[in-house]
């Protein structure tokens, strides 16, 4: 199945949507519906943030860090929070004032 029906579903018409998992399969839709959201990955890495910041009690995270979290089901979540912290500082201009709000409500240093 091509990246384009994965990434792109609800995009996709009824019809359209119909015509996939005819010819894919159900595969197509639950694929689909699988994969996390850039957004969903930004509020995850938040979540390693916010606890990061809570158990350590500051911002400073090294660049190598790899911060580990429970997940809802008992498994563990792994985030590389040393290079999506930096990564956040270097892209502060182009962040939503929201995300600089609550990455700033964490005691981010912007510089």
């Amino acid at each position: 199945m091509g990246d384009s029906v994965r990434l792109g579903w609800d995009r996709l018409t009824g019809v359209q949507q119909w015509l996939c998992e005819q010819v894919l399969g159900n595969r197509a839709h639950h694929r689909a519906r699988d994969r996390p959201t850039p957004a969903d990955k930004w509020t995850a890495h938040l979540g390693a943030a916010r606890q990061f910041f809570a158990r350590d009690g500051h911002p400073t995270v090294p660049r190598k860090h790899v911060e580990t979290v429970l997940s809802e089901n008992g498994g563990e979540l792994q985030f590389r929070l040393g290079s999506w912290v930096k990564n956040q500082r270097s892209r502060a201009a182009s962040l939503s004032p929201e995300r600089v709000e609550q990455l700033s409500k964490l005691g981010m240093r912007w510089s």
